[in-house]
Parts: C-alpha cells; structure tokens; sequence
C-alpha cells in the first residue's frame, strides 16, 4: 500500500494552532527532567510535523542527519578527513540531485539528443530539502574548517537539523549558532517568548493577508496572459514581487518567531530588501541565510573579490546560476539566477558594490529624493526578475515582458474585485509603511515607543485582517516547493 500525504500542516492551517500550544506545553514541561528528554521532544515533534506531508520524507531526512553526524566525528579522528567530507557532500547532493533534478536532466539531454523515451523517476520532491541538505553540509564543512567542535550527542545534532519552525523553508541556519543552543538548557522568558508572538502576528499578516490576496489577482493574470492588456500585466509582475516577499519573509518571521517560545534564537533572513537603493544591495537583505551561505562555501573558497577582476566578475556569475539552480529545476531559475549577475557586473566593474551599508534614510524619517528614485529604480528591476522567476518558461517570460511594454501599459489596468483589492491596497499600504518605521530594529514589528494601547489595538486590527480579510483556501508558502 503506497503512502499517501495525510495532512500537511501548513503554518497558516488549523493543524499547527493545534500542534503548537501542545508541543509548546510538553516542551517547556520537559524542561525540569533533563535536557536529552526537551531535544528528543523537539526532535519527535519535528519528525511527527514532517511526516505528515508524507512518511517517506523522514527516511531522507534522518539519513542526511546521519551521514553528517557521523562525518563530523571521523572528520576530526580519522586521517581522511578531507575524504570523509566529501563523501558526506557527495552523498548528501547526489539525494538532493536525485530527487530535485534527475528528471529535468534526463529530460534535458533526450530533447537535446532527440532520445524518444528518456528516463523519467517522477519522485515526489520532499518538502524542503534543500533547505535542510545545506544547513547539515555547513556543519560538516565548518568540521572541517575547525570552525565548529563536532558534537558526540545524536539527539541535540538531529534537533538541529530538524528543528521544525524552519524545518521546511528556512532560515537556513549554521551549526556555530544553532547547535550550541540545543546543547545547553534554555529557559523559559516571557519578554522573549511575547516578541515571538508579535513575530509570528506580523508575519501572518503579510503570509494570510498580503500574500494570499496577491496571489488571486497573480495567478489569475499569468494563467492567461494573453487575455490580459500591458497593464494588468505589470500590475500582476507587482504584485507577485510583494507575494513573494510576503509569502517567504513571512515564513520567516513565522519561523524566527515560533523558535523564541522554545527558547531558541534563529538568525534573520529578510532585511527590509525592498527598500534596496541597488541590486547588491538588495541581495544583503534577500534571503539573507542563502546569499551568506553561498558566500561562505562558493564564493570565499572561489577567491572572492580578492582576485582579479576577471576571476570576481566569474565567481559572481558562478553564485548567482548556483542560487538560481537552487531554487528549482527549471531554466527560468537559471534564467532568474544570470539576469540578477548581470545586474550585478556593473557595480563590481564600477567598485560600487558595497556602497550602501545602512538602511535608506538612516536617521532621517523620510527618504531624499535621490534616495527614492533609487529605490524605486531597483524595485523595478527586482520586479522584471520575478516575472521570469514564476513563468513556465523562458518563451513565456520573453512574451510577457514584451506584451508590458506595449501600448497596452497605458490603458486601465484590469481590476476582478473592488473590495478586495481595496483591502490588498490598504495591507499592503501597511506592510511597508509599519516595515519602512521600523526599520532599523531587529524584526520589523518592534513598536516598543508607541503606547500600550495603541500597540494592542494595532495588534486587535492585524488579528481582525488575518481572520476575516484571508482566502477561503489555505494556499502552501511558495518556498515550500525549493
């Protein structure tokens, strides 16, 4: 009898309001008996929030955790260490290959070749794994290094790895930060754990009520394009780049918030990259876990930017096609990944790559008129990535672009719902300002100077919208599929 997906239990879904005050309960109940008893409950819990997408999961899961686990031990007792890391890497891709890319190559190849009957698995591709193949690689690497000590306890290093607030879409964590944490006993602190619960509001609100009402209009218009005039397009190529920002850095507030109450501290992963005044720029705030993880084990190793300049503009070409192909097998990701360097030669050729550090208008409550038209500059040139990052192909995202730039952009943009693209308007309206207030804090819902009841009645308005203004559906995060 084949396994069959008994219930995915979305963030966003009546399953996790359930699960998570009872794992919170038994957690922090564990705490008083010792701490290998609290790490065998996350990791029983992360393993029962997992296999419910589908038990086979868990297998490679719980194989990737244990290449790397014991990789670290030979690593640091063994003569080949080198050879034992890179059997551990080479198995833990060649899972990863398998699963996520073997069919589109041997697609590939037999429509190159003009093969007939190409050789086709159709795996199921297992909800998050490269998420958490790359987040047990850098523990093995950082072994290796001697950046990190190799732990002896299975329980903490398997906790780790499956830790489930960010088991499935990150933030993809580093085992010099992360594992620490489970090998020493936490404490319970309610100033923290009430952080954790405006997080995770906040990021409900942009996942529920700014993202899912995006998406309608979005799929909607890139269903049928052709259907639709210049206008709409660009409005839909708009409001898929606040989708996608709403869908994943929700996750992570989601995910960063939901670690507080069990006492465990998860490393930020967006930094307001809208409000970006360059692409290089908008890459230190995007996805930050990814961008530091290809910069630490690719482009560091590569040489860098401490090279030629010849060698720079390749290993700038060489991360972005690898994050590209991270995200999914598909030309338009590699496509995606190449448009993005391109965007990025200039400012290395021009040394203008790291000249923005703090956040646009530091110390100043409104942007100058330089600074806007570069943000507004690079947001646009963010949006043009993401039409080719969701079409089908690259036929489609050339034929798309081209339809934006047509008389057709001058015209009306098509509108399917008064109400509730006033509401999307007004949330989205929100999102940015509440995110451009603040920030400068550590997450982008710290409204710590404002009075307690204009606090708990913003609170009251953002509990209101996700309940009443969220779509009848529950629809899955989008990196769910990376």
């Amino acid at each position: 009898m084949p396994f069959v997906i008994l219930s995915a239990m979305l963030f966003n879904s009546l399953q996790f309001i359930i699960f998570l005050p009872l794992a919170f309960c038994g957690y922090w109940a564990l705490s008083k008996a010792s701490l290998r008893w609290q790490n065998l409950f996350i990791v029983a819990v992360s393993y029962l929030f997992y296999g419910l997408w589908d038990p086979r999961f868990l297998l490679l899961i719980a194989f990737t955790s244990l290449c790397s686990f014991l990789s670290g031990l030979l690593i640091r007792r063994h003569t080949f260490s080198r050879l034992v890391l890179w059997v551990n890497v080479l198995l833990n891709l060649t899972v990863l290959g398998l699963f996520k890319y073997f069919d589109f190559f041997s697609l590939s190849f037999s429509q190159l070749f003009g093969i007939r009957d190409p050789l086709i698995l159709h795996l199921v591709l297992p909800v998050g794994i490269s998420f958490y193949t790359f987040q047990a690689l850098s523990y093995s690497i950082d072994v290796y290094r001697r950046q990190v000590v190799p732990t002896t306890d299975p329980v903490a290093f398997f906790a780790y790895v499956s830790f489930f607030p960010q088991l499935v879409a990150g933030p993809i964590e580093r085992a010099s930060s992360l594992l620490p944490q489970f090998l020493k006993p936490r404490q319970f602190q309610y100033s923290v754990a009430v952080d954790g619960l405006r997080q995770m509001l906040w990021g409900f609100f942009k996942k529920v009520v700014v993202a899912d009402n995006c998406a309608e209009y979005v799929d909607l218009v890139f269903s049928s394009p052709e259907s639709y005039s210049g206008s709409s397009l660009f409005l839909a190529a708009v409001l898929f780049t606040i989708q996608i920002y709403g869908d994943f850095s929700g996750y992570s507030d989601i995910a960063i918030g939901c670690s507080k109450l069990f006492g465990i501290q998860l490393r930020r992963n967006f930094s307001v990259p809208y409000f970006s005044r360059d692409i290089a720029e908008f890459w230190r705030r995007w996805h930050i876990s990814l961008s530091s993880w290809f910069r630490d084990y690719v482009y560091i190793p590569l040489g860098g930017s401490r090279c030629s300049r010849l060698k720079v503009i390749r290993n700038t070409f060489i991360i972005f096609l690898l994050s590209g192909f991270w995200h999914g097998a598909n030309w338009t990701f590699l496509a995606w990944g190449l448009y993005h360097a391109l965007l990025f030669i200039p400012l290395i050729l021009l040394g203008r790559n790291r000249r923005f550090v703090d956040v646009a208008a530091s110390g100043r409550i409104l942007p100058s008129l330089v600074e806007l038209f570069q943000m507004l500059f690079t947001f646009i040139l963010v949006v043009l990535g993401w039409i080719i990052f969701r079409s089908p192909s690259i036929g489609f995202a050339v034929n798309y672009i081209a339809e934006i730039f047509s008389v057709g952009l001058f015209s009306a943009p098509f509108v399917h719902s008064v109400p509730i693209m006033g509401v999307l308007v007004f949330s989205i309206a929100v999102m940015f300002v509440v995110e451009w207030v603040n920030r400068n804090q550590s997450h982008t819902f710290a409204l710590q100077p404002c009075s307690r009841i204009l606090r708990w009645g913003f609170y009251i308005v953002l509990l209101s919208m996700v309940l009443t203004c969220a779509p009848t559906s529950e629809m899955p995060f989008i990196y769910f599929q990376f």
